[in-house]
């Protein structure tokens, strides 16, 4: 099989570059750069690159059915955002999350494919490893709901085609292990947890994901600089390798959706002067086909 080769799209030096979202409606492509508290937008058309800095650490976006507004899960609670054309952010507060320790935010998260807003909450001393992170859900009709805890680093949250599987993880070195829960569409609620994959002995920390027309889960090997591929079935069918340590997440888009992002990290240890790739934002051809990312659609009037 051919290997795919990594295009760059953006030497974007992120310290943190998360939660890629390929918004269709411009043809744009958003993400955030978690401790520079900043959401960045680059347009392929025009190749033109936004940022928007925030009051708070961002950590996962979605954008707002039938609006300019996102929704994001940031340090304190979840948000609402208004990107403004002189890239001032207007920046709401939608819920707050008493969190069980000081120095925690949210983490990964997305919309499930009814529109509701899920997302994990860590500590950010991952080596502490203290099992304090939470999921939440966030929706019209139920406000700010935990469903979900005793996690260290909650990650790689996706949904299948049908919407009912939901994939987590916990990164966390200690456990780096990907489950799949039954998601009942109405109530919004996962049940049956059971092991999807165990990526202990796979290269590569699971990091964020994404699911393709086919079902097929794709998620960054993080610390490996590799993407793996796994069916279903949680069959691990092949790994790309990207030039960059710490690929953090990824998501399909482009005009036919058959074009996987890739965000990455700039390591610890690594001067912000001479990053090479690390931070950089990708474009893989992959040979498979995403789906329309979920927008937020219950969103309070």
């Amino acid at each position: 099989m051919h290997t795919p080769q990594a295009e760059l799209v953006l030497d974007a030096r992120n310290a943190t570059g998360e939660s890629p979202v390929w918004q269709a409606a411009q043809q744009a492509l958003y993400w955030v750069d978690i401790p520079a508290r900043m959401l960045c937008r680059w347009t392929p058309a025009t190749g033109q690159v936004k940022h928007w800095l925030a009051p708070e650490m961002l950590a996962c976006i979605a954008p707002v059915a039938g609006s300019d507004h996102w929704i994001a899960g940031a340090e304190s609670g979840l948000f609402q955002l208004e990107l403004k054309d002189d890239e001032t952010l207007g920046f709401e507060r939608l819920g707050a999350v008493s969190h069980a320790l000081p120095g925690m935010r949210f983490n990964d998260g997305r919309c499930d494919r009814q529109g509701r807003f899920l997302a994990g909450t860590m500590l950010m001393n991952m080596a502490a490893g203290a099992r304090v992170g939470a999921v939440y859900r966030y929706a019209k009709d139920t406000g700010l709901r935990q469903l979900l805890d005793g996690f260290i680093t909650p990650n790689v949250m996706a949904f299948s085609p049908d919407g009912r599987t939901l994939y987590l993880s916990d990164s966390h070195p200690s456990v780096q292990a990907v489950w799949a829960f039954d998601y009942d569409l109405d109530t919004g609620l996962p049940s049956n947890r059971r092991l999807f994959i165990d990526m202990q002995p796979l290269p590569g920390r699971p990091d964020g994901a994404a699911v393709d027309a086919d079902g097929c889960y794709w998620i960054c090997g993080n610390d490996a600089g590799l993407l793996h591929c796994f069916s279903p079935q949680g069959e691990l069918l092949r790994s790309v390798p990207v030039p960059v340590a710490k690929p953090s997440m990824c998501a399909f888009g482009g005009p036919k959706l058959a074009t996987l992002f890739v965000a990455s990290i700039l390591p610890g240890t690594m001067s912000p002067e001479q990053p090479g790739l690390n931070g950089a934002v990708f474009a893989l051809d992959v040979g498979a086909c995403g789906l329309p990312e979920p927008v937020f659609s219950r969103f309070p009037v």
